[in-house]
């Protein structure tokens, strides 16, 4: 029989009543500019237990109304980027710039690493050369490296020449970093495929803010169809992101084009939110459809509206590292229907069960998933539910976790008393 625990007196001090005192891992983040689903990890990151974070930005024009060359306009985003965790702008050559290979290059960053007295930098991204040196930096100061990034095998085209002296590249990178965060089991993959050990890689999975997307938005689906002019209870098939040629907004013109009596029997309307270089072309060719919408560029509050509407989300791209605008959309439960060169397809989309995953420029096939799901409303909901099961799972608390493990801190911390931030109005 096991023997009770000695009572302790509360009026009298004892070493048992304080728990030695662990000083928390100090985590650097290095970026290069602020990003609103990078930093709503962040604010989650900062909240927990034996971490401290701070995150170097290298530059901060996304936190003001900026051109977006993937949009092709200026935009602003309508969501808390910089609040809730600890920052600061690094000093940078190219820090008013677009950032590229090149730019930002930090400047200080050493005496910045050195008085932080950091036990781990954490970077996003390994091409650019001011990350090689940051990288450096931190070996010369005894700070352990965390990779993250978001390539896989078919991410973007690789000549000839990128591929042969990538595994030498990697070697370098093995050597420089402790860890490598993998956003999904296509970047895990490539790591090791590349060399890396499968003892370094941590799963620290590409997600979104899933409690703001879940939220009950309170406005209402009526308004919104009201304002596109959409008729009462037709589906809509959504199109979220930048109208880039490699997202394919053309094919999914043509897909709609050639939906099967049934589906076409519910007059779905098309909506394409964003805008971009197809925007123009694909006015041009829909200009026979009073059935496509376009609703222009829309902040994250807006989103969350749009995708509550739809019936069904696309994202047909090619070259697409990952695609988190999936993962918005299966936080709404709406099926989904991605090109097999997306990276979270293979994480995320189960072929026949919470969507569909086709071909790269296949428009046959786009428009048999859209059809299969338009044609029957009790399978779209049935899958809608799966995706939303599935991105349940995939959320920061994994994150979180993946960190933990990363850096080798206990999986199991004392629960946080911080309130979670209140979202933007």
């Amino acid at each position: 029989m096991t023997s009770p625990l000695p009572s302790v007196d509360p009026g009298q001090p004892t070493d048992r009543m304080a728990p030695p005192t662990v000083p928390p891992v100090r985590v650097a983040v290095l970026i290069t500019h602020p990003v609103h689903y990078s930093c709503a990890l962040f604010r989650r990151v900062a909240r927990e237990p034996g971490i401290a974070l701070t995150v170097l930005f290298g530059n901060d024009a996304s936190l003001r109304p900026h051109y977006d060359p993937g949009f092709a306009t200026s935009i602003e985003w309508d969501v808390p980027m910089t609040d809730g965790f600890d920052h600061r702008i690094v000093p940078a050559w190219g820090a008013d710039a677009i950032p590229a290979f090149w730019w930002p290059f930090y400047r200080n960053l050493r005496r910045i690493l050195k008085e932080g007295q950091f036990d781990w930098l954490w970077i996003h991204g390994y091409n650019r050369p001011s990350h090689w040196l940051a990288m450096a930096w931190a070996w010369s100061l005894g700070i352990r490296v965390m990779i993250r990034d978001e390539a896989h095998e078919v991410s973007r085209r690789r000549g000839l020449l990128k591929r042969t002296i990538k595994p030498l590249y990697f070697a370098v990178l093995n050597a420089a970093a402790e860890r490598f965060l993998a956003i999904g089991s296509r970047n895990a993959a490539y790591y090791r495929q590349l060399g890396i050990p499968g003892s370094k890689i941590v799963s620290v999975p590409y997600a979104v803010d899933n409690g703001f997307f879940q939220a009950e938005d309170g406005r209402g689906r009526a308004a919104l169809r009201r304002e596109l002019g959409l008729p009462d209870d037709v589906p809509v098939i959504l199109f979220a992101s930048r109208l880039l040629r490699r997202k394919h907004p053309d094919l999914l013109l043509e897909a709609f084009r050639r939906l099967s009596p049934a589906a076409a029997a519910r007059h779905p309307h098309l909506v394409f939110v964003g805008v971009g270089e197809m925007l123009d072309p694909l006015k041009e060719k829909a200009r026979d459809l009073d059935t496509v919408r376009f609703a222009g560029f829309r902040g994250q509050q807006e989103l969350r509206r749009f995708y509550d509407l739809c019936e069904v989300f696309v994202l047909p791209s090619v070259d697409e590292s990952w695609g988190l605008v999936v993962n918005e959309a299966m936080n709404l439960g709406k099926p989904v229907v991605v090109c097999d060169q997306v990276g979270s397809a293979q994480d995320l989309v189960r072929h026949g069960e919470n969507g569909f995953t086709i071909p790269a420029g296949d428009v046959g096939a786009l428009s048999a998933a859209l059809s299969a799901i338009l044609s029957d409303p009790e399978q779209a909901s049935r899958m809608g539910a799966l995706s939303r099961a599935i991105i349940d799972e995939w959320d920061f608390e994994a994150d979180v976790r993946g960190l933990r493990l990363a850096m080798g801190l206990p999986p199991h911390p004392l629960p946080h008393t911080q309130p979670p931030l209140p979202e933007a109005s």
